[in-house]
């Protein structure tokens, strides 16, 4: 690609089609999301990747998903378009707080541990400024950031082609445990892992560390999970489920913090060592965050210390 080259051919719509194809995956609903045709949209695209001379997407049956070249030219991409939404408010409205949003995501065993707190302070901080919180399993999570459509978020590290663009700076571990409703039968002595098996399972669903962490430690004993587990990423379902029967839940323990420490649950007396999880604030490596968003991640990291030393 030649440099000069591209700066006197490329177009904002060029940049615009190509984030939006990246955070649909898919060219009919970004067409739509950009009133325009189709067929215009796949001709945008082709003039784009015309310019930079490589393929940026691989289109489908299954969508439109970004090439590693892609991912590279996405991150600078936003980088212009957030720059130019930036001096265009500046310009507009006085660069005036009351006009910004923060979005932040959260795992969904995580958010209700840390984010009521932080939400809590950062609008004592900042009460004009909108904040989205976005709940989802770590792979969105990193979709959601690489594709610019979060400005930080609460999750883990994955593996390093999804970590392509984004920085991870640790806050804490959490193991998994096992809990129960107080004056569960498990609770009165003598608790063996036949009894647990036995008893109604609530698990997260396939391919969450919490899942994988579960089975792990039922086959390092020669167990498995039944097949009539109760599946959730859900935590308020989850927990209802074991308030209100004699099931297991085998969660994160930053899940049940607030249960166990107001005596609704109880921790089961059994050893998980080696379950230990890090859990940490992620960003996009170029982005250049608001001051509210700087803000956010410092409440965060507040938060977070006193959390893991409970």
């Amino acid at each position: 690609m030649e440099n000069d080259r591209f700066l006197h051919r490329v177009r904002l719509r060029h940049l615009q089609c190509f984030v939006t194809v990246a955070q649909e995956q898919n060219l009919g609903k970004a067409a739509e999301r950009l009133n325009l045709s189709q067929p215009a949209v796949s001709k945008t695209l082709v003039e784009l990747e015309q310019m930079v001379g490589v393929a940026l997407l691989r289109r489908g049956r299954f969508g439109a998903r970004l090439t590693p070249e892609g991912e590279h030219f996405l991150a600078h991409a936003l980088s212009v378009l957030e720059a130019l939404d930036g001096a265009a408010r500046a310009v507009g409205k006085g660069g005036s707080a009351a006009q910004e949003t923060v979005i932040v995501g959260a795992l969904p065993t995580v958010a209700p541990d840390i984010l009521p707190i932080t939400l809590t302070q950062f609008r004592q901080q900042y009460p004009q400024v909108r904040v989205e919180v976005l709940v989802a399993t770590n792979s969105a999570l990193l979709e959601k950031l690489k594709a610019g459509e979060s400005d930080v978020a609460v999750g883990r590290m994955a593996d390093p082609q999804m970590m392509v663009g984004l920085s991870f700076e640790l806050l804490y571990v959490e193991p998994l445990i096992a809990v129960v409703r107080e004056g569960h039968p498990l609770l009165q002595g003598g608790l063996s892992l036949s009894q647990l098996i036995a008893c109604p399972l609530v698990v997260s669903p396939p391919g969450t560390v919490p899942r994988h962490n579960t089975e792990n430690y039922l086959a390092a004993r020669g167990l498995k999970l039944p097949n009539n587990c109760l599946e959730t990423l859900s935590v308020s379902v989850a927990r209802l489920v074991v308030l209100q029967s004699d099931a297991v839940w085998f969660a994160s323990a930053g899940a049940v913090r607030d249960d166990i420490s107001r005596g609704l649950l109880a921790r089961l007396p059994l050893a998980f060592e080696g379950t230990e999880e890090p859990v940490g604030l992620l960003h996009r490596s170029d982005a250049v965050l608001s001051p509210p968003a700087q803000a956010l991640m410092k409440i965060l990291r507040g938060v977070s210390r006193r959390a893991s030393n409970e």
